[in-house]
This record gives C-alpha cells, structure tokens and sequence, in this order.
C-alpha cells in the first residue's frame, strides 16, 4: 500500500515537468527566442502622437520589427524637445542573398535608407515606422548618447505642408487681399463703371449692325462663291481626268529616249572595237596604207622614168650608157 502514493508523486512530477517544457516552447516561440535581433534608435522633431510601444516598423510595407520604447527628450542648452524612438528590428522576415553576413544598416542609410512617420488608420489615429529609400534626402543625425544605430528620419507629408504654411506671411497675403477687395469696391463705384453699361449697350448696338451688313454681303456674294467653288471642282475635275493621259504620254517618250540611249551606247561600243590598236580593221587598214604608199612610189619612179626617157613606152626601159 506504499507504493501507490509514490507512484501518484513521480506521475504528478512528470506531469508538472511535462507543463514547464510545454510552457517554455510556447514562450520561446512568442518571443521568437533565438533569432538575430537588432536595435535601432529614431529621432522625430515632430508629434509622435498615436505611436505606441510596439507599433510596427515596415520596411517598404514589409514588417520587420517594432516599437520598443517612445521617450521626450529635452535638450536644457537651447530648449530644443526631441522625440526619441527606440525599435527592435527582427530578420525573421528579411531573407538575405549572397554572402555578406555583417551588418548592412549603415550601408542601407547610405543608399538613402530613412524613417517616417505614417498612419495606420485615420479612424484610430495610430501611427508605424515606415522604412523607405529617399536618395536625394541628406543624413542629418541628432547627437544623442547612445550607442545604437540611428536611423536618419524625415518630415512627414503633414508636417511639410505645416511648414510651408508658417514659412508664409499669411499677415501679408490678407493685407494684400483686403487691398485687392477695397480697390473692386472703389472702381465699382465709380462713375466710369456706372457708364460702362451705356458703352456696352452702344457697342452691342454697333455689333448688330455690323452683323446685319455682313449677312446682306454673304446674301449677295454667296451665288458668286458658289458659281466660283462650281468653275474650280470642274478644272479639278478635268485636269485630274488630262493628268493620266500626260503621264502616259511621257513615260512613252521616255521609254523611246531609253532605246535610243542603248542603241547609240551598242553602236559606240562597235566603234571602239574597229579603231581598237589590235582589232582586225585596224590592221587592214594599215596594211592597205602601206600597199597605197607603195603604189604611190612606184608611180612616182614610172613618171621620172617617162621624163626621162619618152620613148622607154615603145621601146622599153634602157640602161645607161657609161
């Protein structure tokens, strides 16, 4: 009987150690115990009301972490009030590529990398960090100590229409509107305004019966326009109907000039290949020369020889006597 109430003891023992275990995984798993985790520090000059602790941190609409702490600093030197913001980045939903395994933030911020306040709802008012990239923004940190990295941040939307709106003399502009309404006033009321109505009812007078004159004209002129624009569409007519029969003609001349053009381009190409230095014409030509030369010569000797000797005819040619 002994043994019973050990046995209940070592069940509930294992039981309660069974919970503790069951209880630690699921504190672990809430917290995402044993990821890298980085912190970060943000300064805002402006409003950071609806930002609470554990706000989220987005970068590019990702979330990549939270709002840890939210505190008001102030600087007693100048009186200036600071917001500072401190956030906890987890690389749970960052998937890095390539093999670079250090700390890239302070390269991110040199590629543009700042933090701005948006709104999560305009119903509940609550604002988050947005982490986005703004490369013609400069790196303006606050000295602050601390030795977290500060992220450089940036006005929001709201806060650059504020500081517009007080960078403008609103005094001025009302001045300048009121002025601007008294001289209306003035120059309603004076007596070249109360006459403008007569000036317009002349005028509109006057424009009436330039319009009456004018339609009168177009009454008279119209049958001759009319007579005008009929004599133009026939000559466009006839001279659309000439133009073909013109084309046609010209392309026939210019088809004969082409034939001519080849013809006297064969016959000169005949003419180069007879008076060619080794073509066979030439070489007749020569040799008939030659042959004429001869011929000439021998001419020349029988007309000596009949000067000399009148009767050589009868008798022959003779051999000087010695």
């Amino acid at each position: 009987m002994s043994e019973k109430p050990h046995t209940v003891a070592i069940g509930a023992f294992v039981i309660g150690a069974i919970l503790i275990a069951i209880t630690i995984v699921i504190f672990a798993l809430g917290t995402s115990f044993g990821q890298q985790r980085e912190k970060v520090v943000m300064v805002f000059e402006g409003s950071v009301k609806g930002l609470n602790v554990g706000a989220p941190v987005a970068l590019r609409g990702v979330q990549i972490g939270q709002v840890t702490n939210v505190e008001l600093m102030l600087n007693s030197d100048n009186l200036d009030l600071i917001m500072l913001v401190e956030s906890e980045i987890n690389e749970k939903n960052i998937k890095r590529l390539g093999s670079n395994a250090e700390d890239v933030t302070d390269g991110l911020i040199d590629r543009g990398m700042r933090a701005q306040l948006k709104t999560q709802s305009l119903l509940t008012g609550l604002l988050y960090i947005q982490l986005d990239f703004h490369p013609g923004t400069p790196i303006v940190l606050v000295p602050i100590d601390t030795e977290l990295t500060q992220i450089p941040t940036i006005p929001t939307d709201l806060e650059l229409i504020t500081r517009k709106l007080e960078e403008m003399d609103l005094a001025a502009i009302a001045q300048q509107a009121q002025d601007t309404i008294q001289g209306l006033s003035a120059f309603v009321s004076s007596d070249s305004f109360q006459t403008l109505s007569g000036d317009l009812q002349t005028t509109l007078a006057s424009v009436t019966s330039l319009s009456d004159e004018l339609r009168a004209q177009l009454a008279t002129s119209g049958p001759k326009i009319d007579d005008m624009l009929d004599g133009a569409s026939q000559a466009l007519s006839g001279a659309n109907e000439e133009l073909p029969k013109l084309a046609g003609l010209v392309q026939k001349n210019l088809d004969v000039l082409e034939q001519a053009i080849s013809a006297f381009e064969n016959t000169m190409v005949n003419v180069d290949s007879l008076v060619a230095p080794g073509s066979a014409t030439a070489h007749q030509l020569n040799r008939a020369l030659r042959e004429l030369t001869m011929a000439s010569r021998a001419i020349q000797q029988l007309a000596q020889l009949l000067d000399q000797q009148p009767e050589a005819l009868l008798r022959g040619k003779q051999e000087d006597i010695k």
